[in-house]
Formats: C-alpha cells, sequence, structure tokens
C-alpha cells in the first residue's frame, strides 16, 4: 500500500483540532505545547494518519499536551522537553515496512506510567487505550478510543480513576516538572510498604529512567511488559 503524503493526511474537510482547541480553551488545567510546523507534518506523515484523527490532530498541531496540572502527557508532534509520538515508537526509522505496530505509546504520566492504543500486542482490545501503571505493573484497558482518552484527561475525567495514585498537594508538586520529568517514588508503588504514596518519598528524575525502572521490576517479577 503506498503511503500518503502529509498534505493528503492534513487536507480534510472535518478535522479534530477545533474539538481538541475548543476543549482546552474551556479548561485551566491542561495546556498544549508548541510545534514546529514542519516536524508536525513529518511526524503525521509517519503516522499515516489522517487530521480527522484526535493522534493526527495532535501530532500536527501540538508539540503535546501537558493535562490535569501536567500529570499526563499526551504526545503529539514533539517539544524542547517532550519526544515526538511517532519518535517514541520507532515510526520514523519504519522505513520499507506499512504493518502497523501491536502497541502505540500516546502518552505518559507523571509517575512513569505509560498509556498505549492495543494494536493487538498489549492483549486488550484493538484500538482501546491502555495503561501500564506504576503499581501494577501491567497493562490493563481504560474502556475507550484515543478520543475518549485525550479528552477524558483533559477534562479531568480521569481524576477519579488515578485517585488511588496522588496525595494532597500534588498539583503543584507534578506543576513543577519538565514534561520529560516524572515523579521516582520510594518505596516502589508495587511494593506492600509503597502503597502509601503520600509517605513515600518522592523526586524528580527523567521519564525514561522510570520507565526503564518499571520494566525491569516488571521482568524480574514475571510481569508483562510489553
Amino acid at each position: 500500500m503506498q503511503r500518503r503524503s502529509a498534505d493528503e493526511l492534513a487536507a480534510v474537510d472535518d478535522p479534530a483540532w477545533p474539538a481538541v482547541s475548543s476543549l482546552l480553551d474551556r479548561v485551566r488545567t491542561a495546556t498544549a505545547l508548541e510545534v514546529d510546523p514542519e516536524r508536525g507534518r513529518r511526524v503525521l506523515f509517519s503516522l499515516q494518519v489522517t487530521a480527522r484523527s484526535y493522534l493526527g490532530a495532535l501530532a500536527l498541531n501540538t508539540g503535546g499536551i501537558l493535562a490535569d496540572h501536567g500529570w499526563f502527557r499526551l504526545l503529539g508532534g514533539g517539544s524542547d522537553h517532550l519526544d515526538d509520538v511517532a519518535s517514541v515508537n520507532n515510526l520514523d526509522g519504519r522505513r520499507g515496512t506499512h504493518q502497523p505496530p501491536p502497541f502505540l505509546l500516546v502518552g505518559f504520566d507523571a509517575l512513569g506510567g505509560r498509556f498505549a492504543i492495543d494494536g493487538g500486542g498489549l492483549g486488550v482490545a484493538a484500538g482501546e487505550v491502555c495503561y501500564f501503571g506504576p503499581d501494577t505493573l501491567s497493562w490493563g484497558g481504560l474502556g475507550g478510543g484515543h478520543a475518549d482518552f485525550v479528552t477524558a484527561a483533559i477534562s479531568g475525567a480521569l481524576s477519579q480513576t488515578f485517585a488511588p495514585l496522588r496525595w494532597s498537594g500534588w498539583q503543584d508538586e507534578v506543576a513543577a516538572l519538565r514534561a520529560d520529568q516524572g515523579l521516582s517514588i520510594y518505596p516502589p508503588p508495587f511494593s506492600r510498604e509503597g502503597q502509601d504514596i503520600a509517605a513515600a518519598s518522592r523526586r524528580a528524575v527523567p521519564v525514561r529512567e522510570l520507565v526503564y525502572f518499571y520494566d525491569e521490576a516488571a521482568r524480574q517479577l514475571g510481569a508483562p511488559s510489553a
């Protein structure tokens, strides 16, 4: 199948961006990062999705979105401190192959948890956004697709779902982080001693360090981290 150009992918009659932009305008706890237009188009081309999708809209129009005081980092076209969705998934280097990946990482949270669209490799449901948590070390479905996830993250509808991982005053602590930083929790949330995050030690580290740590923990404990 021939790949479509960035122009073809961007030129749609009903782009998703106006809906996302309108939602961002209505809340004060989410920010869209600026994106270099050419970089956004390159990411859109690598994804091979149209601007009609929320995935394409974020790639083309944002460097990513920091939602719910920065707790959620939704990937887009990339910015100074947030990688773009194509490079995170190695799609910019997948020359000559057009097979969809087994899952597509679309975001991180402030504790190093990951969000991904199941492409069949996570065993949840194709098209559903799943979460790999530092407390469970496993993937679980959030009950909807990417558009639902983006909308819920920006609007604050995920607050109850993530309440067990939060503590009093988390908003200021998380807002002080860069987009490429997360909070390392000790004792870790998956341990018996780390269940009370409010009482745990917390320090800022690169998100990549957290991803590696929780992947290694999952491997050692026999949990599938994909």
